[in-house]
Formats: C-alpha cells, sequence, structure tokens
C-alpha cells in the first residue's frame, strides 16, 4: 500500500488560470490582461559522441536554445509597433517579459520566471475573421536566457 503522507494534494496541482504576464519594453512595463496562454522552452542542442568499445554512442549536451509562444486577444498595438519600428528603422527591439504563477491555494506558492531578451518570430500585422467570436493571435518568439527570483516550494512528501 502507498505512503499516504507521500502523495500530492489535489489543491496543490497549480491553476493554470492563477498568473500574470508582464512585458517590459524600452524601461515600460505592461501587464498583458489580454494573454491568454504562455509557454517557454529550452532545448538543449545535443552532439553524438561515438565511444570505443561500446555499441551505443554518448551524448553530450553542446548549447541551449530558447523559443517560447503566447497566445492572446487581439487587441494591443504594442507589439505590432515594434514590427512597425523595426520596418521603419531597421533597429529590432528585444524586450522581456515576466510570468508569475501564483495559485494561494497550492502549498507550493509561487513561481516568477523572467524571459531575457525575448524577440518575436513573427507577428500579425491585420487581423479579421467574419463571426462572432473574439479575435485571437499567436505569437512565436525566442529568447536569450531567463532568471528565477522566486522558486516553487517543494511540496512535503518529494524528499525521500
Amino acid at each position: 500500500m502507498a505512503d499516504m503522507t507521500q502523495l500530492m494534494n489535489a489543491k496543490d496541482a497549480v491553476w493554470a488560470g492563477a498568473a500574470s504576464v508582464y512585458v517590459t519594453i524600452d524601461g515600460n512595463r505592461y501587464k498583458l490582461i489580454q494573454c491568454t496562454s504562455l509557454e517557454a522552452t529550452g532545448k538543449k542542442n545535443k552532439k553524438e559522441i561515438p565511444i570505443l568499445g561500446r555499441v551505443s554512442a554518448g551524448n553530450k549536451s553542446a548549447g541551449i536554445k530558447y523559443t517560447g509562444k503566447m497566445s492572446g486577444y487581439y487587441n494591443t498595438s504594442i507589439f505590432r509597433k515594434l514590427l512597425k519600428n523595426y520596418q521603419d528603422t531597421g533597429v529590432d527591439t528585444y524586450f522581456d517579459l515576466t510570468v508569475t504563477n501564483d495559485d494561494e491555494t497550492a502549498a507550493v506558492g509561487k513561481q516568477t520566471v523572467i524571459l531575457k531578451g525575448c524577440n518575436f518570430d513573427e507577428q500579425i500585422v491585420a487581423k479579421v475573421e467574419a463571426g462572432g467570436d473574439p479575435l485571437v493571435e499567436d505569437a512565436s518568439f525566442t529568447f536569450e536566457s531567463y532568471e528565477m527570483p522566486t522558486e516553487f516550494t517543494e511540496l512535503s512528501g518529494m524528499t525521500v
């Protein structure tokens, strides 16, 4: 029988909606209240390492690439202005995204991750759609690094 003291409580699953996203562009900070989802990923670049005497090769990390995607309601021009500025001046704008998960019900507390040096891969310039649904836009981006000033607390029962 499982040790009941080492099981997660359902309340400790972090609720997706208990989050906030802020963008900082040229020193100006905006709360992205229209953001409906955001995901940032780090993917290691691996090199296959042949090893004498083994039939299987080893794998060695040789760098990392950070990418992200976000979705939200189509009701702000903040990001379109960045693309227009690049079009007009040739100067690309990098920005930071601050993402906080903070479900007060969960015993893990909150986690804040700051994505540094973000830059969009593409941006919707204009959008229309017949019908009664709200307009939504998706965007993919890269980022250079991240900081994690606040980390989730380990749940009791994780350390054995």
